[in-house]
């Protein structure tokens, strides 16, 4: 009879966990910037996009995707957790909004929290090792002061700093801080990465920078099973920027640098190309093209390597361009999403499901083997049962998203929004002069970003309903004609169902704390309505200026009580700003 000792029994059981892990795949989520549809060639967007294009004929192309959020603070938090950003439990988001007695308003507010119930963490935890590179936009110094304290705290830099070396110093600087921030979020290895957007004076986009880092990851790592989490700060800003970018080679996020190596396609032979292929080398493809190019270099190493088959990569942005900080489906919340893995997902799937980013983590949890912590809580479902074909038994049948004071139930044919603005919001709405209406009425409180969504006629309603198979650019609020009485209802319903699980008020479908029931500013809803809104500037009409008096106050206002009054706000305003830095956390700029 053969006996066991304890040092057969130990090898045997180190073989079978080296086995089962390695049938865990490697995941790579490279996520992009402000990034419509059209800008992929696969989606029959009218550019260059080889690499892309190869990865959904390769893999899955979900024509059904949504973020929850479309603006980049509260998406990459969903990206990051599985969470809804409403669900936020950063101190951040709880010191802007209130305890859950108050309506939440997710949007430049929240934070990774100290828990570390995050996807970089629970892999990590599960034997992954966990990269992240390239754009965070998630810092906080409520949730972690002793970053912004001491000799290694964070440094401000001025928006008016000049370049050179004294600059470049601080932004490598700020770099390593980023670096000891995400390990302590539960990541375990960071590189080459953008506190946010690319700030000035070196707002420049370099995704060699990023890639290379990536590449290095992807090296170190490829016994495997391994995490990566990869940001590119592309295509954020004007299409002009992209262009303009090209010829900065050496400015990065550590400020200049003396090389780079050479592991994606030279600029200019990337440009020349585009050119031959027949589009402007100095359009809109540059950029779509340079971030396509970076993707590239990614699957060219897991080739090279001999770990593509088990490596699923998956790309999508964070958000649409057109419509960011509004819930519409168009240039907003629904996003090209592509999916590649050799081992698990058939060559040539198209998967039309409502799927969304709080999706990610818990596939990523599934696959990994991962076991999360029972408080940890997710709010997404695995799409691993979507993998054979793009379709499953019992799939969900509508979405949630959430923006500041607005939220939207979609399903595969409708979009309902309901704006509903907290007690204070109304309160500085009614008080707003007509020019000052629009960032009163911005579903995030912003100019610029906060009104992009203002081009369509039914933005400002407070209730909103759209055919998205008629109206996919969501022109025609419906949500007032009587014959579509009962299909407001029903996605009225879906969406109390949604809200109640969140556990927030939010107007008349949860009533409580700071919630304010609609119906109470129509009339300033009619004059925003009338305004020529463009970016940051309003303009009021000569005809509307005849009906109202855009320089009175209210009468009921003393008017040097408010001059006093707005000073008292100017100042404080002043006073935060020059605080802000040691907050270390400013919201996205345009």
């Amino acid at each position: 009879m053969k006996t066991f000792t304890s040092f057969s029994i130990l090898c045997w059981w180190a073989v079978v966990v080296t086995a089962a892990q390695a049938e865990r795949p490697n995941i790579i989520m490279f996520l992009i910037d402000d990034q419509n549809p059209s800008s992929i060639a696969a989606f029959g967007g009218d550019t260059y996009t080889p690499n892309l294009d190869r990865m959904a004929q390769e893999g899955m192309k979900f024509t059904r995707a949504y973020v929850s959020s479309s603006v980049c603070t509260p998406s990459r938090y969903s990206f990051l957790t599985g969470r809804f950003a409403g669900n936020s439990h950063s101190k951040l988001y709880v010191d802007a909004v209130g305890g859950k007695e108050n309506q939440g308003l997710p949007n430049f507010n929240v934070a990774l929290e100290r828990d570390k119930m995050n996807v970089g963490n629970v892999l990590r935890e599960a034997g992954y090792t966990t990269g992240f590179v390239g754009k965070f936009h998630l810092t906080s110094n409520l949730d972690f002061p002793e970053f912004y304290k001491g000799k290694d705290k964070w440094i401000n830099i001025p928006k008016n700093a000049r370049p050179g070396p004294e600059t470049s110093a601080q932004f490598k600087h700020n770099e390593r801080w980023m670096r000891r921030y995400l390990k302590e979020l539960g990541f375990s290895w960071a590189k080459n990465v953008y506190p946010e957007n690319t700030p000035s004076p070196y707002s420049t986009h370099n995704p060699e920078w990023t890639t290379v880092a990536a590449l290095e990851f992807i090296e170190e790592n490829k016994d495997g099973p391994f995490y990566l989490h990869l940001c590119s700060t592309l295509l954020h800003g004007p299409d002009r920027s992209w262009r303009k970018s090209m010829d900065q080679p050496l400015i990065t996020g550590e400020g200049e640098v003396k090389s780079l190596p050479e592991i994606m396609t030279p600029r200019a032979e990337l440009l020349k190309t585009i050119s031959e292929k027949g589009f402007d080398p100095d359009s809109h493809v540059a950029g779509e093209a340079w971030i396509d190019d970076s993707l590239g270099a990614i699957l060219r190493k897991l080739k090279e390597l001999g770990i593509d088959d088990n490596t699923l990569v998956i790309f999508a942005p964070d958000h649409g361009r057109d419509g960011k900080a509004s819930v519409f489906s168009h240039g907003s919340c629904q996003v090209p999403m592509i999916m590649r893995w050799p081992k698990g997902i058939a060559a040539g799937q198209v998967c039309e499901e409502l799927v969304q980013n709080i999706d990610l983590v818990p596939t990523f949890f599934e696959l990994g083997k991962a076991d999360k912590p029972e408080s940890y809580r997710i709010d997404g479902q695995s799409l691993t049962p979507l993998f054979k074909n793009g379709k499953a038994i019992d799939w969900r049948n509508h979405l949630y998203l959430e923006m500041g004071a607005a939220r939207a139930t979609v399903t595969k044919d409708w979009s309902y929004i309901a704006v509903r603005y907290t007690k204070e919001q109304i309160a500085e709405i009614k008080r707003a002069a007509p020019q000052n209406l629009p960032r009163a009425m911005s579903y995030i409180g912003r100019l610029g970003i906060g009104v992009r969504g203002a081009d369509r006629p039914g933005f400002f309603d407070e209730d909103q309903l759209y055919h998205l198979k008629t109206d996919p650019k969501e022109m025609r609020n419906l949500a007032g004609h009587i014959g579509h009485s009962s299909r407001v209802k029903e996605m009225r319903q879906k969406m109390q169902q949604d809200l109640q699980a969140i556990g927030r008020p939010f107007g008349e479908f949860i009533p409580g704390g700071n919630a304010a029931k609609p119906g109470q500013i129509s009339k300033q809803i009619k004059i925003v309505k009338q305004l020529e809104i463009k970016g940051k500037t309003v303009t009021v009409p000569e005809a509307l200026k005849q009906d109202i008096d855009v320089t009175d106050e209210p009468p009921h206002v003393d008017k040097a009580k408010r001059r006093a009054e707005r000073e008292i706000r100017r100042n404080a305003r002043e006073e935060a700003r020059k605080k802000a830095g040691e907050k270390g956390k400013e919201g996205e700029t345009e």
